[in-house]
């Protein structure tokens, strides 16, 4: 990969996450703002799990076989800007959702088509992908600090959004040519979907890491949705900026994650992702905006364990337990299993958890009893805890590729 292209490649990385970034974290305490009720605002979450069902099949049956994949990434994000400026203006609950899931069906496509963009231009993927995907997490990060400084409460970051859009969408246009990789090949559902992959549950314990998957996502929702909105209930200046300390321990803990592999092995490794999920919502929830303000912050340092030690762990599970034949299908089914299915589960149920716990009468700005509600998701995750202790076997092969 030459250096020009090196640049190209960052750059466009670090606007993708950033468009993400900056209007979705604090989008919970906008909607709050506007009264929108628990539900509305999982509801509204939920559009982008929704997009991630849908979205295989766009860049499988139309992106990967007849377009080049840097145009139809910066028609996406132009149609995009115009439909999150729109957006900013939108204060109906029904109507929120639908223009929300618009821009969804925009956006998400576009993360399998960065990916294809970014491959295609290296020489040597493996190696070079990891340095130009992390442009990615320092956008979301700096998204953080703007979000912030713009209001997160306004609609101003969903603004920024917009015109970030756009600005990516153009320079989409001057990005290196990527051909349709799929050109003349027959494509199935069963190919985008990555349902080759079904054969593989007739192993016990990938069975067992596909279900807690698929239930480790909903309380991860949680955190994802409300946050924010928590953190601002209890008037922690610049919550989104603070939040972004835990895209920087995902950085970190990715680096250090080769050491603690050759150690733990597979299990432990998904273990102590899964307790890290505990862990963080009972910090949450007993913590305070006080003298145990740290515990929330110890709470969002541990995202960079919560993500890497269960889901990249995760995915270089499927990665040894496929065979050759399967493995980019396996792949793609774990995507649709965790960041569809599993998330939408938890969007749509963590907004009428919230609305259950909403406080008959609010305490300065804090309207819900953020401590029981902490609880539930807490909760959730020992359950599934303890079940993949209990259900799920490393056999020798797992160590060894460890």
């Amino acid at each position: 990969m030459n250096p020009t292209a090196r640049i190209q490649l960052s750059v466009m990385m670090f606007i993708q996450f950033f468009v993400w970034g900056v209007w979705f974290v604090t989008l919970g305490t906008y909607l709050g703002g506007l009264k929108f009720s628990g539900a509305a605002i999982g509801n509204a979450y939920s559009t982008t799990n929704w997009a991630a069902i849908v979205s295989p099949f766009f860049v499988g049956m139309i992106a990967d076989r007849f377009f080049s994949a840097e145009k139809v990434m910066g028609i996406l994000h132009l149609a995009g800007g115009l439909v999150l400026y729109y957006l900013s203006k939108v204060t109906d609950p029904g109507e929120f959702f639908f223009v929300a899931l618009a821009y969804a069906l925009c956006y998400m496509p576009t993360l399998a088509l960065v990916n294809a963009i970014s491959f295609h231009q290296m020489s040597d993927p493996a190696k070079q992908f990891p340095g130009v995907r992390v442009l990615g997490t320092i956008g979301w990060i700096v998204a953080g600090f703007v979000a912030s400084f713009l209001g997160e409460g306004t609609n101003r970051p969903i603004i920024a959004a917009a015109v970030a859009s756009l600005i990516l969408g153009i320079y989409c246009f001057t990005l290196p040519n990527t051909p349709p990789k799929s050109h003349g090949k027959k494509v199935t559902v069963s190919d985008i979907l990555g349902l080759d992959a079904l054969r593989l549950l007739k192993d016990w314990s990938f069975s067992v890491f596909i279900v807690c998957s698929l239930l480790i996502c909903i309380p991860l929702a949680f955190y994802y949705n409300y946050t924010n909105m928590f953190l601002n209930a209890h008037e922690v200046a610049n919550a989104a900026a603070k939040q972004s300390m835990g895209q920087m321990s995902e950085v970190f803990f990715m680096l250090v994650m080769p050491f603690f592999f050759a150690r733990l092995g597979v299990k432990k490794m998904l273990l102590v992702g899964m307790i890290a999920w505990a862990v963080r919502y009972f910090f949450f929830a007993y913590g305070n905006s006080g003298s145990l303000i740290m515990l929330w912050y110890i709470g969002i340092l541990l995202h960079g364990i919560c993500y890497d030690f269960f889901f990249v762990t995760g995915q270089l599970y499927v990665d040894k337990k496929a065979p050759e034949d399967v493995r980019a299908s396996a792949q793609g089914f774990i995507g649709l299993v965790t960041y569809g299915a599993g998330m939408a589960i938890g969007s749509t149920a963590s907004g009428h958890i919230v609305d259950y716990f909403k406080l008959s009468e609010a305490v300065g700005k804090v309207e819900h009893n953020w401590t029981s509600l902490w609880l539930v998701p807490g909760t959730m995750a020992i359950v599934i805890t303890v079940l993949f202790v209990l259900f799920f076997h490393e056999n020798n092969k797992d160590k060894a590729s460890a």
